[in-house]
């Protein structure tokens, strides 16, 4: 799960209304929140707007699962109170500090912010497993083969640590003839000196071009494991700006839309967490879904490791929901108009004084510059080098003056009924219309809303199979007459269809032989409805 609800900075100008007209609603909410559930639209209630969310959310989540909740400074510590207390402090599993951006504001008071939260907590901690996330180019960069060692890239480590190791003090004569007395002070070697001499044997000791250096440890690439350890720091290279999201998001929007969101969360962000979080066939849930940047992080990632992740988004406000959230996703889904170039950052590398003068770290750099011109020149216009604060990037650019590409894949927008299908009991209100049964009778069947004008019990067909309601609007009306019971007369009278028919009615009056025949399958009302 992956969250960003309002801040409570004082400027949003966020009202969440929690009136509801589902009484089990009313009720559960008393019973969470307790006699500050009777008024929940007020600003100065912001925890009263969150903990009922985040109860019902703890519901929805996995065992193995986690949720991850952006905040700034105003509410992060009233907000891992909160967490602590709903999922448990002992499932706090950190705080992601991520850079939402990288200039400083000398308009600030005290301090410019430059950073956002991200606090994460787990179902069940010890249930709960992070992944690696892909080593970036910058860290592959680091590996070298500066021996022509036949196993390939290496980096180094140093050989002393600050651990107190009794076996780690000894001297070390280097193939140069250097003598080293021991460790440096307040240092010890990594490990014992028949170990040491056992790594040199294996060519696991690095000495220097003239082999009098101090010795450094060989870490082969092919040997480490296939990512690297997330830490809490995210750096805006990777995950994205504020600033840079709403740039994308009035790209692709095209209108003023984006404008109702003054610090929209990037996809790059959002797909951190996905690569941390997720497996390839994960179903990732966003309550407060806003821009919709959780879904096309989700589009993203699928597309660059073949996973088949879905999404579920909720977003209360029913301008954002249509004209922005699901707007966004069918553009970026089949890709929007837009003239202009595309960028992409193929290699970022770091120029440092210690980085130049390592012994074949140039000629690596060159090379994988080729490498990255030649494999991106059929999908890039141009690829460009550039030098900026002492980190070399190279840069993809295409040129595009129709339509970007898109993701693919898709999504079903669905609408919230404006009255409860089913009463505090779990049964089908007394007053329910037609139209309202129909539309969830159709989307229990196929999955996908009914768009059908409800004006007669054949509701549509769907798959090859015809879905048939039949309620006159009293649910308890069992007259054979009444139009809730499926009798012959009213089989005869339904349209043809030449395939399977699904019927829902109050009873039937025809047998299991004469249901098979007609290629009927019958569904008692309201009993095979289900909450």
């Amino acid at each position: 799960m992956y969250i960003d609800p309002p801040y409570n900075t004082g400027n949003e100008g966020w009202i969440y209304n929690d009136k509801v007209n589902s009484p089990e609603i009313n009720k559960w909410l008393g019973q969470t929140v307790g006699k500050e559930a009777e008024d929940l639209s007020r600003h100065d209630k912001w925890l009263c707007m969150m903990y009922p969310r985040l109860v019902l959310l703890k519901q929805f989540l996995r065992e193995d699962g986690a949720i991850f909740v952006s905040i700034d400074d105003n509410e992060v510590a009233s907000l891992r109170l909160l967490m602590d207390e709903i999922f448990g402090a002992r499932n706090f599993v950190t705080n992601i500090a991520w850079q939402k951006i990288y200039t400083v504001k000398n308009s600030a008071k005290h301090f410019s912010e430059m950073h956002d939260h991200i606090v994460c907590y787990a179902s069940s901690k010890n249930a709960w497993e992070r992944n690696l996330i892909p080593r970036s180019d910058e860290a592959i960069s680091n590996y070298t083969n500066q021996d022509n060692d036949s196993r390939g890239l290496w980096s180094d480590n140093a050989l002393q640590a600050r651990n107190r190791n009794s076996a780690g003090i000894y001297p070390i004569k280097c193939p140069g003839g250097r003598l080293i007395e021991g460790p440096p002070e307040g240092t010890y070697w990594r490990m014992s000196e028949t170990k040491f001499w056992e790594l040199d044997a294996d060519n696991r000791v690095w000495w220097g071009k003239d082999k009098n250096n101090a010795p450094r440890i060989k870490k082969f690439l092919k040997e480490a494991k296939e990512g690297v350890v997330p830490s809490t720091w995210w750096k805006y290279q990777f995950a994205g700006t504020n600033s840079g999201a709403k740039t994308e998001l009035r790209e692709i929007l095209k209108d003023n839309s984006a404008d109702l969101f003054n610090t929209p969360k990037p996809w790059q962000l959002i797909r951190r967490i996905i690569q941390i979080a997720t497996d390839d066939d994960s179903i990732i849930l966003d309550s407060f879904a806003g821009s919709g940047s959780t879904a096309h992080a989700v589009l993203k990632q699928n597309l660059m490791d073949g996973g088949s992740r879905r999404f579920i988004l909720c977003e209360m406000d029913q301008t954002i929901s249509s004209e922005v959230t699901a707007e966004r996703i069918r553009r970026v889904c089949e890709g929007y108009s837009f003239e202009g170039t595309l960028k992409d950052t193929l290699l970022e590398q770091p120029l440092t004084w210690n980085s130049l003068r390592r012994d074949g770290f140039l000629e690596k750099l060159l090379t994988d510059i080729d490498g990255i011109k030649e494999s991106g020149s059929d999908q890039y216009d141009d690829i460009k080098i550039a030098i900026k604060g002492a980190k070399l990037s190279v840069i993809g650019e295409q040129k595009v003056t129709d339509k970007t590409p898109g993701l693919g894949s898709g999504f079903q927008f669905c609408r919230l009924s404006a009255e409860p299908l089913f009463n505090e009991f779990g049964d089908i209100r007394d007053d329910v219309t037609f139209a309202e049964l129909a539309d969830f009778v159709w989307f229990a069947e196929t999955g996908v809303g009914y768009s059908g004008a409800a004006d007669s019990p054949m509701l549509g067909t769907h798959e090859g199979r015809a879905i048939v309601l039949l309620f006159n609007g009293i649910l308890g009306d069992r007259r054979p007459q009444g139009g809730n019971i499926l009798t012959k007369a009213i089989l005869n009278s339904l349209p043809a269809h030449d395939g399977p028919k699904v019927i829902y009615a109050a009873a039937t009056r025809l047998g299991a032989s004469a249901l098979q025949r007609a290629n009927v399958i019958f569904k008692q009302t309201p009993y095979a409805i289900e909450v």
